[in-house]
């Protein structure tokens, strides 16, 4: 057989698809010693979400994590998402996998939201994996990638981080925080005009020194995420939901930059210029309406960063405004003038509008008859 005839017949072979109930059969002669630790683990996943592995068939290999798989496939007739635990048998499965395997089929099994990826089901026996709508546009982090060094269209821009507000404050509204917020978890659609947020398995855990190992994790976490002191094992981290509101501060500056934030630096080094240093991105040249968002939601103090409902109607409102200049397509100082001077010009009209304004120190809403800006309010918390 002639050299290009076995590379043929090897392409064909990847891409036949194939039942993930066959890829775990394959495995059962093989010598594997499995924990008695792990085989008593006992799921208790809600039985309708639960269907049947053999109805499942896998193609392209799409994603890869530290211990899980990402396949393209189909379920039902239909193109989706799989995500596979590794090792492909769930008797060799560590116990923390699983357990964090089942609360994340648990808590994405109750989001139900346009911009949040929909669960389709999940299988724990013989392999454990879940299944979710496929996400043809492929990650945000690689798209922003495919486009580097220029820079998205600015309403492109803001209308994928107002996607994000929208999930985020839908996911905070039902008592879900993310932890794990970043472009590589954020999903396109094939158009490329709209996002949606997935990947929940971060679980609680590892919220600790353990969780920040993963790579690329340290660039969208919050300070106070990271450990200042030496922690015993079991002692557990306090933090609230605005974790996730720093994260959404630092993809926000990607999306308008499309610059890696802290590039060139080690996880190390990240940890020493956001905590010590209290080091940010630079703002420089980004639209005067952008900028004290951005200050305010990646403030050091949590209780300083605004609510996503706040950062929801304030991007709805900038984006309202693009849409109505002429020159909106391109990232520049004409846009950035424009935003502002119609800002300027609008701001006697709205002094006796109420407004939701968060109360910086306590993080809850509270009402003003003032026209100021949501954002104007973190200002005594950013001076400090």
């Amino acid at each position: 057989m002639s050299r290009r005839s076995r590379q043929k017949n090897k392409k064909n072979k990847t891409m036949a698809p194939t039942m993930v109930y066959d890829d775990v059969c394959e495995e059962e002669d093989m010598s594997i010693i499995t924990s008695s630790e792990n085989s008593h683990f006992i799921f208790t996943i809600d039985t309708r979400l639960l269907i049947d592995p053999r109805l499942v068939f896998i193609h392209k290999l799409i994603g890869e994590g530290n211990c899980s798989r990402v396949y393209a496939g189909m379920f039902e007739s239909k193109p989706v998402a799989v995500k596979v635990i590794q090792p492909m048998r769930t008797s060799d499965v560590l116990f923390e996998h699983k357990e964090r395997f089942e609360r994340e089929v648990t808590i994405q099994s109750k989001t139900n939201h346009p911009n949040i990826v929909q669960l389709v089901g999940a299988s724990v026996d013989p392999a454990m994996f879940l299944i979710t709508e496929l996400m043809s546009g492929g990650t945000l982090q690689k798209y922003l990638l495919s486009v580097r060094p220029s820079r998205l269209d600015l309403e492109l821009s803001l209308s994928f981080a107002l996607d994000i507000s929208r999930a985020m404050e839908y996911l905070h509204d039902i008592g879900i925080i993310h932890r794990d917020l970043k472009p590589g978890n954020l999903l396109l659609t094939e158009d490329h005009k709209s996002v949606k947020v997935g990947d929940f398995g971060l679980a609680k855990e590892l919220m600790t020194n353990e969780m920040t190992c993963e790579a690329g994790t340290y660039r969208w976490m919050a300070p106070e995420v990271f450990s200042r002191e030496s922690l015993q094992i079991g002692t557990k981290k306090h933090y609230d939901h605005k974790v996730d509101v720093y994260s959404f501060a630092i993809i926000l500056w990607e999306l308008l930059t499309n610059e890696s934030p802290y590039k060139g630096r080690n996880m190390l080094a990240i940890a020493y210029a956001a905590i010590a240093k209290k080091e940010r991105p630079s703002l420089e040249n980004l639209p005067n309406d952008v900028v004290p968002l951005l200050q305010s939601c990646w403030s050091e103090d949590p209780s300083c960063r605004p609510e996503f409902t706040e950062i929801t109607r304030h991007l709805e409102d900038v984006l309202e405004r693009i849409k109505g200049s002429e020159n909106s397509s391109s990232f520049n100082d004409s846009t950035m003038a424009t935003i502002d001077n119609h800002s300027k010009s609008n701001s006697d009209e709205t002094k006796d509008h109420e407004q939701l304004i968060v109360n910086g120190k306590g993080g809850h809403v509270k009402k003003s008859k003032h026209g100021t800006p949501f954002f104007i309010c973190f200002n005594d918390c950013l001076c400090e």
